[in-house]
């Protein structure tokens, strides 16, 4: 990762709903949320959360999914873990294996059971 691509990605990230929409997002894992879920959770107006949901995917850090007239967001961890290692890369003296980055790899959700109640 070059540095342009790092601060374009603090960039988006610097901002209070933009931050906690990502958060939510990596919280999800790699099913994501529904814009709208996104929206009433976080309290923001949708077309609020499409401007911060858009600089959020054009700088990489989420992804769109689109199933019929849905559209449905998802962190993009492969991004997100590059950032973390960019950021982390030279820390401890040069000696990474001191404070190396924990990459993020969300577990498979649990599948419920035919028939079962949520």
């Amino acid at each position: 990762m070059e540095i342009s691509d790092a601060t374009g990605k603090l960039g988006a990230l610097a901002h209070d709903t933009r931050l906690a929409v990502f958060r939510l997002l990596v919280e999800a894992g790699p099913d994501g949320l529904a814009a709208g879920d996104i929206a009433r959770r976080l309290d923001v107006p949708p077309p609020t959360l499409s401007f911060h949901l858009r600089d959020l995917a054009d700088a990489g850090l989420a992804v769109l999914r689109r199933d019929g007239r849905s559209h449905f967001y998802a962190a993009d961890f492969e991004t997100m873990n590059a950032l973390m290692a960019y950021l982390t890369a030279n820390c401890c003296g040069s000696r990474p294996e001191l404070c190396a980055p924990v990459a993020c790899k969300p577990a498979a959700k649990p599948r419920r059971k035919e028939g079962a109640r949520p």
